[in-house]
């Protein structure tokens, strides 16, 4: 049993039923993706639209496939044709795009909002203050459907550090649902990577995104 495998069937064990795994597939050749894949997989993580053409290519559809990076609005149509999911929606400008790119594909698409929770100057996401007014105008695009939010705390260190933004996205989530908006389903709250994933579940996460941990140091 390689490492990939032998991480993938580690980490299920470990993850509540109620928790997806996402392998978090930056820089990652097809063959590793294939083989997390193969070993239990169900959700890849792109974080370049690029990156994840070309290794859709190769991996095909036996997996869904998120974005789990900042996209550009210039971008919105390709990645309307490639992701199933789009975690990383934090502006209305970004929404209509996506919207407006899904109606010509004659799509609908599930999408996540990117909350901020840290309110870093130098993180994309919508800051905890505004992702109400950005949930309802979003609520209203007839071919996004939301279905819940998404945070990406600190990259690395403490996983204790990563607590307090993870319980701040988990009360939006909470509150958010609490609305029951039509169109929306608050369904998928994403927290946590490969250093901080267990404390995330512990703080309610339905979604984990998970590279290092899975495919082991990027070279």
């Amino acid at each position: 049993m390689s490492a990939i495998t032998d991480n993938v069937r580690r980490i299920l064990a470990g993850l509540p039923p109620s928790v997806e795994l996402a392998a978090a597939a930056k820089t990652r050749r097809p063959e590793e993706i294939i083989e997390a894949v193969e070993a239990g997989v169900r959700i890849i993580g792109e974080n370049y639209v690029q990156e994840a053409q070309a290794a859709k290519a190769s991996v095909g559809a036996r997996c869904a496939w998120s974005l789990i990076g900042h996209l550009q609005s210039n971008k919105a149509k390709k990645a309307v044709e490639i992701f199933d999911m789009v975690e990383t929606v934090d502006s209305l400008d970004l929404a209509r795009e996506l919207d407006k790119r899904c109606a010509a594909a004659g799509r609908t698409l599930p999408i996540l909002l990117e909350i901020n929770s840290g309110e870093e100057g130098q993180k994309a996401g919508v800051r905890p203050a505004e992702a109400g007014a950005l949930l309802w105008a979003v609520a209203a695009l007839p071919n996004l459907k939301v279905r819940g939010l998404m945070t990406m705390g600190p990259f690395e260190g403490d996983p204790e550090v990563s607590r307090p933004y993870f319980k701040t996205t988990r009360e939006l989530f909470v509150r958010f649902r609490d609305l029951a908006l039509p169109g929306v389903e608050m369904s998928v709250l994403s927290m946590g990577m490969s250093h901080s994933y267990k404390v995330a579940v512990q703080e309610g996460a339905t979604r984990v995104r998970i590279g290092t941990a899975i495919f082991g140091p990027r070279v």
